[in-house]
């Protein structure tokens, strides 16, 4: 079990990064959340969850212990694997995720890509008492609908883009985002940001 990845971060992609470790380049999948968080050559370390297939291993990287705890939570429901429950996450943070598994809430699992209305209503059931009550305060109104404009260009600059190229993408990608129900889906709106960057080169 590889618990966490420290070092220099070698190289950044839409859904991974690289991180150098010992001369090596481990390879870790992550959300936009945590890749937003990381600079090119700047140290990071990152609590990971390893994943083990057939014909692959996975990395998966995150910012903390608490989301790693909830990603590999999740995965104990059934037909919830490791992309989904990434998915989930990538959405939501993990004291969202809480509370919308204690408060029964259909619509913010919904707005989970691949998560339809009977999955959810399943979802909620099974895991009604394995998540846990949320850790923080409740938010107020909805923060994070506000932040998705900061979480993307923070990742558009990670990912190496220049200051006026992130905010032309931000803007791009605005109308998308004020047309979705619900909170933005940062995940979603990078890979739009970046076909409209990679048209203007």
């Amino acid at each position: 079990m590889i618990a966490f990845v420290s070092g220099p971060v070698a190289a950044l992609a839409p859904d991974s990064a690289v991180v150098e470790v010992g001369g090596i380049g481990i390879a870790v999948q992550c959300t936009p959340n945590t890749l937003s968080g990381l600079r090119m050559g700047k140290p990071t370390k990152l609590a990971t969850s390893l994943v083990v297939r057939e014909d692959s291993l996975t990395l998966y990287g995150f910012v903390d212990d608490d989301e790693r705890q909830v990603f590999e939570l999740l995965q104990t429901a059934s037909g919830v694997g490791p992309r989904l429950a990434q998915a989930m996450l990538a959405v939501h943070t993990p004291d969202a995720l809480r509370r919308a598994v204690a408060t029964a809430d259909e619509k913010a699992l919904i707005a989970v890509p691949g998560i339809g209305k009977k999955g959810a209503q399943k979802l909620l059931l099974e895991l009604k008492d394995r998540l846990g009550e949320p850790v923080g305060a409740p938010a107020i109104g909805a923060p994070v609908t506000q932040g998705w404009r900061d979480q993307l260009h923070a990742a558009l600059i990670g990912l190496g883009y220049a200051t006026r190229e992130a905010d032309e993408a931000v803007s791009a990608v605005t109308p998308q985002a004020e047309a979705t129900e619900g909170t933005p889906q940062v995940g979603q709106l990078l890979k739009a940001a970046l076909q409209t960057l990679n048209r203007a080169r």
